[in-house]
């Protein structure tokens, strides 16, 4: 994606889902900003930099500079690894269109960008859910949970292998989405869920009914018992209401794996499970 300029108000807008239809649809996936690697790192220190310097001045508590990094360090591996395997989703998205498009959708309409909003989310959701409840999926996307801090870096401390699968769920899309249009929400989607990975921000009144919050994706990653297999959503949270995983915060929340990694080795914290899984396999009689 070479994509077109990006001005400041609109990265920091796209942060937050708030770009529109009218400047956000292209007719090719040429046109598609690359909205993440080369428009979103500077909010990312930015942002991160604030709410450190507001936790540690202005609260005067302790900002887990070490989980921090070890956050960084964790969202730089993946970016290498999908370095070789990143281009599966899109060459499997366009291809699929290409020969399955049975719906045909005009790419620069504003019904066909909000249509992908919600069938992206809840396609999210579906992947969030299922990489919660399937052995091996969660062996991927423990890494994300992994942490027993909740800041805004914690939303960098992302999987090496989660998007070797992910994929799968978002390409029903391709029935009717145009490629250009899937690749923009894809990105604000994943962009969105930046912000909410924090303790600054309170409950949002109204807009806890509809939208994912920071106080509803505490709740996801606490390891209290009424905090598991919760709030899968991604940008709304109208799915998970839906849907019976609707917890709200009602307790103070301790984040982190139910038996935490106790690790900040990259290498361990993204592949532990696996190894957990394949010495459980080897250990069931009749398999040796």
């Amino acid at each position: 994606m070479a994509g077109q300029n990006v001005t400041w108000l609109q990265g920091l807008r796209m942060m937050f889902y708030l770009m529109t239809p009218n400047e956000s649809s292209f007719e090719t996936i040429e046109e598609v900003p690359d909205y993440v690697k080369k428009h979103a790192v500077p909010y990312f220190l930015i942002f991160i930099f604030v709410e450190s310097i507001i936790v540690t001045w202005i609260m005067n508590r302790k900002y887990p500079v070490n989980d921090v990094i070890g956050s960084m360090s964790q969202g730089l591996y993946m970016t290498m690894c999908k370095f070789f395997y990143g281009w599966i989703e899109v060459a499997t998205y366009l291809w699929t269109y290409e020969n399955f498009n049975i719906i045909k959708l005009d790419w620069s309409s504003p019904w066909t960008w909000w249509l992908c909003f919600l069938g992206f989310d809840f396609a999210y959701y579906l992947f969030h859910r299922y990489a919660h409840e399937i052995n091996i999926l969660w062996a991927a996307h423990q890494a994300h949970h992994s942490s027993e801090e909740y800041n805004l870096s914690t939303a960098l401390r992302q999987s090496s292998l989660q998007g070797a699968t992910s994929w799968m769920f978002y390409i029903p899309l391709a029935v009717a989405i145009p490629p250009s249009v899937y690749l923009v929400h894809r990105q604000f989607n994943l962009l969105y869920q930046f912000w909410i990975h924090t303790e600054l921000v309170g409950k949002l009144g109204p807009l806890e009914w509809i939208l994912n919050t920071p106080s509803h994706h505490q709740v996801h990653h606490g390891r209290n018992a009424y905090c598991l297999d919760k709030n899968y959503g991604g940008t709304l949270i109208i799915f998970d209401r839906i849907f019976g995983t609707f917890a709200p915060e009602d307790e103070p929340v301790a984040y982190g794996l139910v038996h935490p990694v106790e690790s900040f080795n990259t290498l361990y914290v993204q592949y532990f499970h696996y190894i957990h899984i394949l010495k459980t396999a080897w250990n069931i009689e009749g398999l040796k």
